[in-house]
């Protein structure tokens, strides 16, 4: 087991590998650094497909392709982990045809690692198209109306099937604000579900992660972080937030919530990506990110910079013949004008969406390194500072009404 004793802003392992009893596999962390003002931890977590420095983001590809992208570009930025879906998948190929291919990263080309979501989430997104009971959940597919039935068991034998490094178990995942009664029974259901997730698994080259629910409730969420810390488990995970709650409330749950997760495991916030969101929850302690957000708003016309997020579409980029971001070393702003980026997003060309998601998930994976760095040399509160008062998050009553239309236009 890995030591380590406080000196000042970093944490120095005295012994050997901390190694989980739950995996049987080469999955462990190793808490590097944490910084003297804040939460902020750095960290390696080492799986058999490679090792995940942290604080890290994972690029979402949820249907087995990171959209536009293929697995030299992810490389290239460079993307050590992704993640995959497996309702999703489960629906379309099926997780049969995945496993007749050799598994998921012989499947789609990948020698990284990979990161499968239970499908919880969007589960909880089908609205009226999903029933929700102490056995699992019956829904009916978007693609051709069939139905379809998740228990606990059932979630595990497909993530087996598709062969990521990291699962997660199926989850109640609920929209907030929620009621007192609804928070407690979705939590008390998830670790019911956990627990049989647990008791299922049954491949040793597999990290399965525990969610921890509980809305906005700090109890509820003190309560969860201590269930799965007590399991054993090689990693935790925060699921429901981002789901309705403000960013301050979001904020204060996750520091509520980490100083009761083992802090000699990775922790990861699920369906988080902005840049402020990362900035401040690797702040709060948090280890790893997924969200779709940066492909999504690539497709949209939105790019990231160090002030903040700009629209392509914007007139003034029509006669920009330089960078869009200077600073940048994607391949994006390292081939192309911000004037040639407005003509493809304007006239609808498809090289648009590869070039804009390249600069987005680039951007982000960057601001993951610059954390990294400065937590490792003591000058995180300081970058934070920074970071603060040079970006411009999007307004709130944006995002809420980009939030509304996306979920429109998923059908959830």
């Amino acid at each position: 087991m890995h030591l380590y004793f406080s000196n000042a802003k970093r944490l120095t392992p005295i012994a050997c590998w901390y190694n989980l009893s739950m995996t049987n596999a080469p999955f462990t962390y190793e808490l590097l650094a944490t910084d003297a003002t804040t939460g902020a931890r750095a960290g390696v977590f080492h799986t058999p497909h490679g090792d995940i420095p942290t604080p890290m983001f994972m690029p979402v590809g949820t249907q087995a392709t990171v959209k536009a992208l293929d697995p030299d570009d992810l490389h290239a930025m460079p993307a050590p982990v992704i993640l995959s879906n497996t309702y999703h998948l489960a629906l379309r190929p099926g997780p049969e045809v995945i496993a007749q291919a050799g598994g998921l990263h012989r499947f789609m080309a990948w020698d990284g690692a990979i990161l499968t979501d239970s499908g919880g989430f969007q589960v909880f997104s089908l609205g009226p198209q999903r029933t929700v009971d102490d056995d699992g959940v019956t829904f009916r597919s978007l693609h051709d109306g069939s139905i379809h039935r998740f228990t606990p068991e059932r979630v595990i034998e497909i993530e087996e099937m598709l062969g990521a490094d990291i699962i997660m178990p199926l989850d109640e995942c609920l929209a907030l604000p929620a009621t007192a009664d609804d928070l407690r029974r979705a939590l008390d259901r998830t670790h019911r579900w956990l627990e049989r997730a647990v008791a299922a698994k049954r491949r040793p080259d597999q990290a399965l992660f525990g969610i921890v629910q509980g809305g906005t409730d700090p109890a509820l969420r003190r309560e969860g972080a201590r269930f799965v810390g007590s399991l054993g488990l090689p990693g935790v995970a925060l699921g429901g937030l981002s789901v309705g709650e403000d960013k301050p409330s979001m904020y204060a749950t996750v520091a509520t919530t980490t100083p009761h997760c083992p802090a000699d495991r990775p922790r990861y916030l699920m369906g988080v990506g902005s840049p402020e969101d990362l900035w401040e929850c690797v702040a709060r302690g948090i280890d790893l990110f997924d969200c779709v957000l940066p492909a999504r708003v690539a497709r949209h016309g939105g790019l990231y910079t160090p002030a903040g997020r700009v629209s392509i579409k914007g007139a003034k980029w029509r006669d920009h013949h330089a960078p869009l971001d200077p600073t940048c070393d994607c391949a994006t702003c390292r081939r192309f004008t911000a004037a040639y980026l407005h003509h493809l997003h304007r006239v609808g060309e498809l090289l648009w969406h590869r070039l804009a998601t390249t600069h987005n998930l680039h951007f982000i994976l960057r601001q993951m390194r610059v954390m990294r760095a400065a937590i490792l040399d003591g000058t995180f509160a300081d970058k934070l500072g920074a970071f603060r008062e040079a970006y411009r998050p999007a307004s709130t009553e944006r995002a809420a009404a980009q939030r509304a239309k996306f979920a429109q236009q998923r059908g959830g």
